[in-house]
């Protein structure tokens, strides 16, 4: 599932303490939630028409709303979506009964991670639905323009079933003599080939109707229905016609040269395919893998350190360096594999009929290849390594995006690892790379704190009410091999392995150093710092923090402290107690995903915040979306009532700032308003 893909679930009859549960449960997964909660038939509806809810959780132990009464509503709703029901043990005749009621999935309570990954399949699955209905309408649109192309095109097509005619275009019948196609209907295509030409004319129609290896065109002499003969071209593709398997079967009278078709397909530089080419060559491997076929692998490879070898060599020479490089990949490319072109200095690689063995020791030889032996460009001489990422394909990532993006992040987390590295995803193999990964980046981490390998950046937050001074977002990253790591990267494994304190202190320590500095300016500035949870149950954290204000003297209020709501709901004793020992330091704090929860503003009872950054959910396309315009002004509202300020972050145009200000945010952030910047003392 897509970490931005937000899941919207109704919970019906459960309490709100049990739900706040589950979608902190789903949010610490990484999983984005957007809830809502309904008692009777009424609120169902409300939910229904304003939420449009993926998943409708119904949890029976209250037992006010029969479970029958609520699928039938859901039923007569008419949107297709997951009625899943939360149970605290199930049997064999439980599960019958309520799959025989119209539940799609049924979750465990006692059991979180069940839980979990029900919910997640359900969404999939709904989404799966969903997409599949867009496609049969994205098809019969297809078939429709098709036809209607097939009618008009002046090349001679024809649909062969079985060796017999089932459609033709028009200019097929003009071509052969026919009038009308109840001429051609059932009649034997190798009817309209000269007996010379007929039997490896057979062969190859068999060869096709078989899935074979085969040709795609045969030059032949084509015979019209008078008799006479005509040279030829005939190309060979797979289709359907009304639901069954067929052949696509052109006659094309002028053949264009084969060499500069050839010619068209290849990259001037390298001499592999080009983009397209190579696009089309994964595609054909995606519908391949979906039809069962086994031992394919897509590798994308690199030259190491790309940027330094051309200042090295001068860009003078970057053609020459790359054919070069080229060159040593296509040596090892089989008959039956494919190698193009698809970035700049990314050779793409399509391996087939080979095992998971057999594709690590082409990689293995490819790479002594290239390291082994001098790269000549004229006068100079240099050394290059090559590090690949790829992924084993099969019928489970049978999709071109999918298998291109694990794929590239596969590279990306090779190169991430200095030179000459190799990363094959392999979902069988996930859990065992999953730890090699943890132990690289826990070396690189533990390299950071003791060597000072951080840095920080800051993005303005501006004032929309004209508030006094600058405000900035405080953002972390870390120095790595190949230049600097997002904190995606390395804070899951930092969090694992109990490092997110220190490095907490290493930010607010910097933070507050570069107050100090710009109080020293005259420049009266506030910093948001993100806090972990681990640091907000850290004993000795706000007597350090007391400390290092008091050296700085830095004013009340200078530092925002801020964490997400789903952590704080989750961790709310110490929450509560960090946040009122931080205010009688003077500190302030914020909290994050505001409005994500089924009821934010109750929590604001427990922990005293000073801002509500609103959930990033609501922003996205927001002029398209009245509905997220409407809560944003109701928070706005409410916030401003309990004299609290609200943060929109992650704006993105100037029409989602013009609406943010009319329903009354004080402070926007996002790439539109300024990209973040390095933090300079």
């Amino acid at each position: 599932m897509k970490k931005d893909s937000v899941i919207k679930i109704l919970f019906v009859e459960a309490s709100v303490e049990d739900a706040e549960q589950i979608i902190s449960l789903l949010r610490n997964g990484g999983i984005a939630v957007r809830p809502a909660r309904a008692t009777n038939p009424e609120e169902i509806q409300a939910a229904l028409d304003e939420l449009v809810p993926d998943i409708v959780l119904y949890d029976p132990a209250p037992a006010k709303l029969p479970l029958r009464d609520v699928a039938q509503q859901l039923e007569a709703h008419g949107r297709d979506l997951s009625l899943v029901v939360l149970v605290a043990q199930v049997d064999n005749q439980t599960v019958a009964d309520l799959f025989n009621t119209g539940v799609r999935g049924i979750a465990i309570r006692s059991q979180p991670r069940q839980m979990m990954t029900v919910l997640q399949r359900e969404h999939e699955a709904l989404q799966t639905r969903r997409q599949v209905r867009l496609l049969e309408a994205a098809l019969r649109e297809s078939e429709r323009r098709a036809d209607a192309l097939l009618d008009s095109s002046t090349d001679p097509i024809a649909f062969v079933h079985d060796g017999m005619h089932v459609r033709a275009n028009k200019a097929y019948l003009e071509t052969f003599g026919y009038d009308d196609f109840d001429d051609l209907l059932c009649l034997p295509v190798l009817d309209l080939i000269s007996s010379a030409d007929a039997e490896p004319f057979k062969n190859l129609l068999r060869s096709h109707a078989r899935n074979e290896k085969a040709a795609a065109h045969i030059d032949l002499q084509a015979r019209r229905s008078d008799g006479s003969n005509f040279q030829a071209t005939v190309e060979f593709a797979h289709a359907t016609f009304e639901g069954e398997p067929c052949l696509q079967i052109v006659f094309r009278r002028q053949q264009i040269d084969p060499q500069l078709i050839q010619q068209l397909h290849r990259d001037p530089v390298t001499g592999l395919y080009n983009r397209a080419r190579t696009l089309e060559s994964i595609d054909d491997a995606v519908t391949a893998a979906a039809k069962g076929t086994k031992g394919q692998s897509l590798l994308l490879i690199e030259p190491d350190n790309w940027q330094s070898l051309l200042d090295s060599v001068g860009m003078g020479k970057a053609d020459e360096l790359m054919a070069a490089f080229a060159n040593r990949v296509s040596a090892g490319v089989g008959d039956d594999d494919v190698a193009g072109l698809l970035s700049e200095h990314t050779i793409g690689v399509i391996l087939r009929n080979r095992n998971d063995e057999s594709v690590k020791q082409w990689i293995s030889d490819l790479q002594e290849r290239i390291a082994s032996e001098i790269f000549d460009l004229g006068s100079q001489s240099i050394a290059v390594s090559a590090s690949v990422g790829g992924s084993l394909l099969g019928e489970k990532n049978a999709n071109a995006e999918l298998l291109l993006n694990q794929a590239g992040q596969a590279l990306r987390n090779a190169l991430s690892q200095g030179g000459g590295k190799v990363e094959l995803h392999d979902p069988a193999a996930r859990e065992k790379a999953d730890a090699e990964r943890d132990r690289y980046w826990l070396q690189l981490l533990q390299h950071a704190l003791a060597n000072n390998g951080f840095v920080l950046y800051h993005q303005h937050t501006i004032s929309l009410q004209d508030a006094e001074g600058e405000y900035s977002e405080i953002l972390l990253r870390m120095n790595g091999p190949q230049g600097e790591v997002l904190p995606g990267f390395f804070m899951p494994i930092a969090e694992k392995h109990g490092l997110t304190t220190s490095i907490d202190r290493w930010v607010l320590a910097k933070a507050i150093e570069t107050l100090r500095a710009r109080d020293g300016q005259g420049i009266k500035t506030t910093f948001f710092v993100k806090l972990t949870a681990d640091s907000i149950q850290d004993g000795t954290l706000l007597a350090w923090l007391g400390e290092q204000l008091r050296r700085a003297g830095l004013k009340n209020g200078q530092i925002v402290l801020e964490m997400t709501e789903s952590k704080v709901v989750t961790l709310l004793r110490p929450a509560q107690e960090f946040v009122t020992g931080w205010k009688k330091l003077g500190g302030r704090f914020a909290l994050e995903q505001f409005g994500s929860g089924l009821n934010s503003f109750q929590l604001l009872n427990h922990v005293d915040a000073d801002y509500l950054k609103i959930d990033r959910s609501y922003m996205a396309q927001l002029p398209q979306h009245p509905e997220n315009q409407k809560k944003i002004a109701e928070i706005c509202h409410h916030a401003r009532e309990l004299k609290r300020f609200t943060v929109a972050e992650w704006v993105e145009d100037a029409s989602s700032t013009s609406l943010l200000f009319a329903c009354g945010v004080d402070f926007v952030q996002g790439n539109f308003l300024q990209e973040p910047q390095r933090l300079v003392d």
